[in-house]
């Protein structure tokens, strides 16, 4: 790729992130927009009408301070741990890229421009030039100035280190005074337990009391037995969606708003066949209900109560039975966390869908190739030139080949991925998973190595699918095929931040998908429909930004002018991000910080993978003692990880008993803590087991009106 290529994708990304953020700060003080760019505030009741309508078209940059004001204590408050957690992964690559950076521009930088390997540098017009004057590619072999890179990748190494020791250590404390702060939760006094042996004559319910009782008899509270209700939710979602359906428009039903395009709404059904639907569901959800809480119908599974949390850990972490299989435990996810579908499933369905799931994963990897190599191809104008002979006039002219070259394959491989993260938190659904928080962790992991793998590997081994096999059944060369195909796809990846980078963080903040729904429905059937405020998708944001990190890892020494581009990149994610915390994402679980390890090992897998590349690429330079010397940096980083896995995932793991029993003592003396324990009783039943009424009456007969003018819970 030429500068003036990369010139070109700078511009147009550049244009659209001042367009982006023109609209933004103008759409964002419109009062119908505001349940998309500030939903968070609008459910709260702090979003001010504005009473000056001119000022509302002024653009203004007022909420980039507002964003950055608030401390990381407030962050905590409004998003939680998690929320804190992946801004404290965006400042921890600031920092890294902040180092790295000074030393890439300002002294690897230079070094590769002067280098002279390449011999056709145009100096009176440096756009007609190759980005690999930029790269190491331009220093020739022996070149004593590779000591220079030698030495970069030693300090960014141990740079990147004491980092993450210093985060990890940090989140974990982090983790501690968050439980400390916290009010009782009763995922806290709760464990699940599985495998629950049967007993002849005696229910699910009876075993289980009677097991805790005779076992922990002490710290023992209550059970909650889990049933086959998959058939049934379905029903009571149906129900609740018409209820909602009803209601509203018993709420105002001559409201009719003329629109543009209102002549293509449905006509209002009769609001007596809606009662009628209603009491047949209702009666039918009563049926089922009696259905699937007889004997037989259970899950040989059960939510268990303590009354303390250190009782809850000591059954959780202690063998139950002398059978290892019966009695089997784990941690409960907070109530509202629950993933209740999967429970109905029989071992066997578990272990069939997680075969099938790594399966489904597979063929996506495969079919994503052909993007990839769609991409590839974009960027090689003569090959283009070759299969599309017709073209070549129109690839002759100058600005059309720089579209195509450093705009183009990087939009083409953006808009793929969009794909990729609601596909696999689909898949990790049927994983046998008992929460979505983690569902959301296992998509997680999973975009992040199919990015990994399909963005960054497959494009390096751009060549026939042979090539890429050749690598993989060839392990002994794959430094050095490293060596060679990492530096030369660094134009790529450059674009590839300016595009995907710059402009996908800025559609973030706009919300375009959101605003587009929410100007349809206007424009359909205007409504004064309820809302409810979006979670953060950590499963989508977080593989993008860790595979921006790892780009900037190993790419620092080889092709340092990525690094501004990265380091802007994180510039714009922190302020938008902060942005969206406090206006937009209200946070619907917790993890208590469990992301952080995740983040913590690509971050080593990226320093393992840049060491590699730099041994292959100083052996192919006959730098032989740099290439021994280089040997033992992955040893000490494996060594690193190990040391920092020993230190702090056990407080990821499960909280000190000195932890536990210090909480315990303070809710002693808690008057609220009655209450509490009463409630945590049916924290955990299955919401469709749960008594729905459908009508402000008190009376539960099938015969009383379902639609009445008071309003109801669902």
């Amino acid at each position: 790729m030429l500068v003036s290529a990369l010139l070109m994708s700078v511009g147009i990304n550049s244009c659209l992130c001042v367009l982006l953020f023109i609209l933004y700060s103008i759409l964002r003080k419109q009062p119908h927009n505001y349940e998309v760019f500030l939903p968070r505030r609008l459910v709260a009741g702090t979003s001010k009408r504005r009473r000056n309508k001119v000022a509302r078209y002024i653009p203004s940059v007022r909420w980039i301070w507002k964003s950055w004001r608030p401390s990381e204590d407030e962050l905590m408050a409004s998003s939680g741990l998690d929320g804190v957690v992946f801004m404290r992964m965006i400042t921890f690559s600031l920092k890294v890229f902040l180092f790295a950076g000074i030393i890439g521009v300002f002294v690897i930088l230079p070094v590769n421009v002067f280098g002279d390997q390449l011999t056709q540098i145009n100096y009176a017009d440096w756009s007609a030039n190759s980005l690999d004057i930029f790269s190491v590619v331009n220093l020739k072999t022996r070149s004593p100035w590779l000591w220079v890179h030698f030495g970069a990748i030693y300090l960014v190494t141990a740079f990147v280190c004491c980092l993450l020791y210093l985060e990890f250590r940090y989140i974990g404390l982090k983790r501690i005074e968050h439980f400390h702060s916290s009010k009782p939760q009763p995922q806290q006094f709760t464990i699940l337990v599985r495998n629950i042996p049967s007993s002849d004559g005696s229910t699910v319910s009876d075993t289980v009391d009677r097991f805790f009782r005779e076992n922990h008899f002490s710290t023992y509270l209550s059970h909650v037995v889990i049933h086959r209700t998959s058939k049934l939710r379905s029903i009571v979602d149906n129900a609740k969606k018409l209820y909602k359906k009803v209601h509203q428009k018993k709420a105002d039903p001559v409201r009719v708003k003329k629109t543009p395009m209102r002549f293509f709404s449905r006509k209002d059904t009769p609001e007596g066949h809606y009662e009628k639907v209603l009491q047949e569901l209702e009666h039918n959800i009563r049926l089922g209900q009696a259905e699937v809480s007889s004997p037989g119908k259970e899950v040989r599974a059960a939510f268990v109560s303590f009354k303390s949390r250190y009782g809850a850990a000591m059954a959780l972490h202690m063998p139950q039975s002398v059978n290892p299989t019966y009695w089997l435990t784990e941690p409960a996810p907070e109530p509202h966390d629950v993933h209740w579908p999967f429970f109905s499933a029989s071992f066997m369905q578990k272990w069939l869908s997680k075969i099938v799931i790594a399966f489904a994963c597979l063929i996506l990897t495969t079919l994503f190739l052909v993007p990839v190599v769609l991409v590839q191809g974009l960027t090689n104008l003569s090959a283009l030139e070759y299969f599309f002979p017709f073209l070549t006039l129109i690839l002759s002219m100058k600005i059309v080949s720089q579209i195509i070259t450093g705009y183009l394959p990087s939009l083409i491989l953006q808009t793929s991925l969009k794909i990729v993260p609601p596909i696999m938190e689909f898949l990790s659904s049927f994983q046998g998973h008992i929460c979505h928080s983690d569902i959301q962790k296992s998509a997680c992991n999973k975009v992040i190595w199919f990015t990994i793998w399909n963005v960054f590997f497959a494009t390096v081994f751009s060549g026939s699918a042979f090539y890429k096999l050749s690598v993989i059944l060839d392990p002994k060369e794959i430094l050095f095929k490293l060596a060679v195909a990492v530096p030369a796809q660094a134009s790529f990846f450059i674009a590839y931040v300016v595009t995907t980078g710059w402009t996908d963080t800025l559609t973030e903040l706009f919300r375009v998908v959101p605003f587009m729904v929410s100007y349809v429905k206007r424009s359909l059937e205007p409504t004064e429909e309820e809302f409810e405020v979006p979670p953060m998708r950590y499963h989508r944001d977080t593989p993008r930004v860790l595979f921006f990190g790892l780009l900037g890892i190993t790419y620092f020494f080889l092709a340092p002018l990525i690094l501004p581009f990265i380091f802007l990149y994180f510039v714009l994610a922190y302020i938008i991000y902060r942005n969206q915390f406090i206006n937009v994402y209200e946070p619907k679980y917790e993890t208590g910080g469990m992301f952080w390890p995740m983040v913590h090992y690509t971050m080593i897998f990226s320093l393992i993978l840049m060491h590699g590349i730099a041994i292959g690429l100083f052996a192919l330079k006959k730098m032989e003692l740099a290439t021994y010397l280089l040997v033992p940096l992955p040893v000490f980083t494996l060594l690193f990880n190990e040391f920092c896995r020993k230190r702090f995932m056990p407080i990821f793991t499960a909280y000190p008993a000195e932890v536990l029993t210090k909480r315990d003592r303070e809710d002693q003396n808690d008057p609220r803590m009655g209450e509490f324990y009463h409630n945590l009783v049916s924290a955990y039943q299955d919401p469709a087991l749960r008594p729905l009424r459908f009508s402000g009456s008190r009376n539960d007969s099938l015969t009383s009106p379902l639609l009445s003018s008071t309003s109801s819970e669902v």
